[in-house]
């Protein structure tokens, strides 16, 4: 079980937590817990981390926002124990959580899952603080925001949990955000790629590291709320999202217990940003040069367009990148301007990406179509496309966000009916 930010903001809240943690231990389980720090907390630690030094060094920068984590995973404890609970909790360098590569983001490695299984054979409740683990140094280290998601994930793994459930402040994945169309439907399953390609552009509901890793690791994950009443169903009889495996979303299909649609959502990104470099040389290498300095810089590039060349030799090349690196991004390419070879730099910030995503879309034709279609329909004009197998993404204005997505969903038949609504 892994509970967010917002489920552990304060004791009231964490003695709701743990009285659904003991009714999920009382129908018969073994359990792990994994917990992130209260809402704001790491943002509270990080200023004071960049208070006390700007340049700060990065492994006592990781020692600083991990206690948030080491907090709440005592408190839960405290709080299970005053409920009549067997429970402790396990610190990442006491599992140990093993993390290769830099301070405040480091990847999991491996996790020794033995000491922690034993403990629960036993009757005892782990609780685990999420984001943290431990370097080959032996120092503390960091995942990056949205580290817990990662942490459940890679613990459920490590101990063959039959299910990682992730408790947060929504009740599941939905056809899309429910606050911009209200028809919006709460999905039963969705499948490990589809969740991927949702996280990727745009849905904030799973870190996309966590997914990647639940999906490599065969780890069934289901999303539900954790702000529910004492009195509610546990989580077992919960209608929450499961994530899962195509062959068991086939079952499920076969089984009666859901509908194979050719789209299963639609995302939305506001945190892009698009960059045109006019007049670039038509000629091999070109491209290379644009692209090589932004990748060193661990700088992101989505969508890619090279217009057809002009006759002089020269063409246009339009990508996006997220809008928090676009002042870094340009810097970039302004100093590379003599390199290669480009005559203007005109940037947008005021720009959204949309993207339908479904795996059914590897069997049925005519998706894309639809959504060019739906949106032309309604004057909302298309900046730049990018696919894969099971996603078509298109960039849009800004100020279109809201209308192309319910436009979107109406066309692919996704509204829930009046009664369900």
């Amino acid at each position: 079980m892994k509970f967010g930010g917002t489920s552990m903001a304060g004791t009231e809240r964490i003695r709701r937590v743990a009285n659904i943690v003991r009714k999920q231990q009382a129908g018969g389980n073994e359990v792990a817990v994994v917990v992130s720090a209260m809402a704001g907390e790491t943002d509270r630690l990080v200023n004071f981390a960049r208070e006390a030094n700007a340049l700060h060094d990065p492994a006592e920068y990781d020692v600083v926002v991990a206690s948030g984590e080491q907090v709440t995973s005592g408190l839960l404890a405290l709080t299970l124990q005053s409920l009549g609970c067997k429970a402790r909790s396990w610190l990442g360098w006491q599992l140990p959580v093993r993390t290769i590569e830099a301070h405040a983001k480091a990847r999991i490695d491996a996790i020794d899952g033995d000491a922690l299984a034993a403990a629960m054979g036993r009757g005892e409740i782990a609780v685990i603080p999420g984001f943290q683990g431990v370097s080959e140094e032996g120092r503390i280290t960091t995942m990056g925001r949205g580290g817990s998601d990662t942490s459940a994930v890679a613990v459920a793994a490590a101990i063959g949990a039959d299910r990682c459930d992730i408790y947060t402040d929504v009740d599941g994945v939905y056809t899309t955000d429910p606050r911009i169309v209200a028809k919006a439907r709460k999905l039963k399953a969705v499948t490990y790629e589809e969740m991927l390609e949702l996280a990727s552009v745009g849905a904030k509901v799973l870190q996309t590291r966590s997914v990647g890793l639940a999906m490599k690791e065969g780890v069934r994950v289901q999303v539900l709320s954790s702000f529910v009443g004492d009195d509610a169903v546990p989580a077992d009889d919960i209608p929450g999202t499961l994530i899962v495996s195509e062959d068991e979303m086939n079952e499920l299909v076969e089984k009666g217990e859901m509908e194979r649609q050719h789209v299963t959502g639609i995302a939305h990104d506001k945190n892009e940003a698009k960059i045109i470099l006019t007049r670039v040389p038509d000629k091999p290498g070109a491209v290379a040069h644009i692209f090589e300095p932004l990748a060193a810089a661990s700088i992101n590039v989505d969508m890619i367009i090279q217009n057809v060349g002009r006759d002089k030799g020269e063409t246009d090349v339009t990508f996006t990148v997220p809008q928090a690196d676009l002042a870094r991004a340009q810097a970039l390419l302004e100093d590379k301007r003599d390199e290669i070879g480009f005559n203007r730099i005109i940037t947008d910030s005021r720009i959204a990406k949309i993207s339908v995503v479904g795996v059914g879309m590897k069997s049925h034709a005519g998706v894309a179509s639809t959504m060019f279609r739906a949106l032309s329909d309604r004057g909302i004009n298309i900046q730049a496309i990018s696919t894969s197998e099971i996603k078509v993404s298109v960039m849009i204005d800004e100020d279109e966000t809201e209308l192309a997505v319910r436009v979107l969903h109406t066309a692919y038949g996704l509204d829930a009916e009046d009664e369900a609504a």
